[in-house]
């Protein structure tokens, strides 16, 4: 219980903010972003699993730190792959209320930030 729930806060950690300044902002790659988010839920378990073997193994990059069948190495398998749905379903909910509440947002004079963070 403790990996998966310290999986899904750090998840939440940076695919909250993440999906809402998608949302919220327009600049180049938006779509490309959105298309990678929605793209990367369907992540197979299997895949990521693997990735993070070879990163953790004695002969990969992250060898060293000897994390390999830890519970961080498990964490960071999880965040892998809950970190992109809530990433996109955050960014889906901004980008809806965004268009919904957008012209009460330019009557009151609410920035661009604070609307992400109101």
């Amino acid at each position: 219980m403790r990996v998966t729930l310290t999986a899904v806060a750090l998840a939440c950690l940076i695919g909250l903010p993440l999906g809402a300044l998608v949302g919220a902002f327009r600049f180049p790659g938006r779509a490309a972003v959105a298309v990678l988010l929605n793209a990367l839920m369907g992540l197979p378990p299997v895949v990521v699993g693997l990735t993070v073997y070879l990163m953790l193994s004695a002969s990969g990059p992250l060898g060293p730190l000897r994390l390999l069948y830890t519970p961080a190495a498990m964490i960071l398998a999880q965040t892998i792959l809950v970190t992109p749905i809530v990433a996109a379903l955050t960014r889906q909910v901004v980008e809806d209320l965004h268009a919904e509440y957008a012209e009460q947002f330019a009557s009151i004079g609410v920035g661009p930030l604070a609307r992400v963070s109101a």
